[in-house]
């Protein structure tokens, strides 16, 4: 996964600062979230927890008040079928978003760290799933919301 967001970077970086920002911004969030696993003990579990879930709250804030903006605007100003793309994948990209701010939610304090412990490395692995596909989905409205246009962009 985290190479995965590498890729994305070397492919869309430099074309429009907002989108390299984010993806730094999405890279950061992956290295905290493998940083987790390293955790010892249940105050840095839960310190590393919260290091995750701002950055991923960040991430998460960035796309949907900045980024999709800007690409729905350039599908609706290109009009070459970005458009149709945006809305079949901005729903689902909806979906992982909740997901991922409930577990934000269910492990916000160290206190909610121990009440949920035992459920910790399922929703690791269900977390990573999830932020897996929305990061496939996002590549793909970059790559044709975005990357398509930068020449007439330039």
């Amino acid at each position: 996964m985290l190479e995965n967001c590498k890729t994305a970077q070397e492919r869309w970086g430099g074309t429009h600062e907002m989108i390299d920002r984010w993806l730094s911004d999405r890279q950061q969030a992956l290295i905290s979230f493998f940083a987790i696993q390293e955790a010892q003990g249940k105050e840095n579990l839960a310190e590393q927890l919260q290091i995750f879930s701002q950055q991923l709250v960040d991430y998460i804030s960035e796309g949907h008040f900045e980024i999709y903006e800007q690409l729905f605007r350039e599908a609706k100003e290109y009009d070459d079928g970005g458009l149709e793309l945006a809305h079949e994948l901005y729903p689902q990209i909806e979906l992982t978003t909740q997901r991922l701010l409930n577990f934000n939610d269910k492990y916000a304090s160290i206190d909610l760290v121990e009440a949920n412990i035992v459920n910790l490395n399922g929703d690791l692995s269900s977390l990573g799933e999830k932020m897996s596909e929305r990061f496939d989905m996002e590549d793909r409205l970059i790559a044709r919301l975005h990357t398509a246009h930068q020449k007439t962009l330039a």
